[in-house]
């Protein structure tokens, strides 16, 4: 079994559970995923698998580099559209096949805890209260810094600015981690799975899913 998949990110709705409750989720479309390579500590050092992830929109083959259609060529995965590949650890005694098709539902179950990885919606140049969740001055009449920084620098000693202070600036497009995320329904026949809660990224965004760390 792998640690993890890949996924796109489909938007979000809400579900409703046997007792009434309504659930907020994150639709992702996982899979199908084709195993385009098998990594063994004999050769590279290290034992994984590289994944490669095809979604449905998918209609023509993308064109890559030499060295990606040498290995699909040598997984037999020449005629499938795959667009993304990572590299996932292999947990257990399961094994797996050069070419094979993994399903999300091999892999996550309901009520199984996940973290899920990605980059986050890029905002452009944004102020400090925006980026770093500053206070901000006073809101008075008269006040003349409702929304600026204020002084950045110290004192006679070491009479500059440290480095690594927070200030306005590029904000978004990181990757970012939430942890701990519940998944709350599992579509076998579509590959779909129901995370609850909100995850990284925009729209139609490619986001890893991975067995939670956090126990």
């Amino acid at each position: 079994m792998l640690s993890g998949f890949l996924g796109k990110k489909i938007g979000m709705t809400q579900i409703f559970t046997e007792t009434g409750e309504v659930v907020p989720v994150t639709v992702v479309e996982a899979g199908p995923g084709y195993v385009t390579q098998i990594k063994q500590v004999e050769k590279e050092g290290y034992n994984a698998v590289q994944l490669g992830f095809s979604y449905s929109q998918s209609k023509s083959v993308p064109k890559v580099n030499s060295a990606i259609k040498g290995i699909l060529k040598k997984a037999g995965l020449t005629e499938i559209p795959i667009n993304h590949f990572r590299e996932f650890k292999l947990i257990g005694t399961d094994s797996v096949k050069l070419g094979q098709k993994i399903t999300c539902a091999e892999i996550f179950k309901v009520g199984e805890k996940v973290d899920v990885a990605g980059t986050s919606k890029g905002r452009g140049f944004a102020g400090g209260m925006k980026r770093h969740n500053w206070k901000g001055g006073r809101a008075s009449r008269g006040s003349m810094f409702h929304r600026e920084p204020g002084s950045i620098g110290t004192s006679a000693d070491p009479s500059r600015v440290l480095k690594g202070k927070r200030l306005p600036g590029h904000m978004g497009v990181e990757r970012v981690t939430i942890q701990g995320l519940t998944i709350r329904g599992v579509d076998a026949e579509r590959n779909i799975l129901l995370i609850q809660g909100s995850i990284p990224g925009w729209n139609s965004g490619i986001v890893e899913i991975k067995h939670t760390v956090k126990k």
